[in-house]
């Protein structure tokens, strides 16, 4: 499955950047993630509880952050099973500076489910993927008003 986008990021592409990469912030935006440990320079163990139609469950994997150009853009890396089956996906965000020191942010990426949560919600997963990164990035915005 193809998820793409993008999103308008009212703050500097540098302190964008910083969230972006940052893990707690990573944490603590991104819906159902209860645990994002780092293993290495890059990489991440984490845990996320998943709830699309009726499927519900953890998935633990990892998450590699690659090919870091700051501020421009990176690739990232998830992969995790579970329960529910398996996710493995790769994207890469890019960041440009908008007008009114607002960063626009475009995202692209490929990720393949399988197992029940592949076969069971799979119509549903392009609706839940585009909600998803619309909470990380509206909390990862949230994160600047409270600083």
């Amino acid at each position: 499955m193809k998820i793409s986008g993008t999103y308008e990021m009212k703050a500097p592409r540098d302190a964008v950047w910083g969230k972006l990469i940052d893990p707690d912030s990573i944490a603590g935006c991104l819906p159902g993630v209860e645990k994002l440990e780092k293993i290495g320079d890059n990489d991440y163990s984490m845990a996320m509880a998943l709830s699309i139609g009726p499927i519900r469950g953890t998935f633990t994997g990892k998450v590699a952050l690659a090919n870091l150009n700051p501020p421009n853009d990176y690739q990232m890396q998830v992969e995790g099973s579970g329960g529910p089956g398996f996710v493995k996906g790769t994207g890469t965000v890019r960041l440009t500076d908008s007008e009114d020191n607002t960063t626009h942010i475009a995202y692209e990426g490929d990720v393949t489910v399988g197992g029940p949560v592949g076969s069971v919600a799979q119509r549903m997963l392009g609706g839940v993927a585009k909600r998803m990164v619309d909470q990380f990035f509206g909390c990862i915005e949230g994160q600047f008003a409270g600083s």
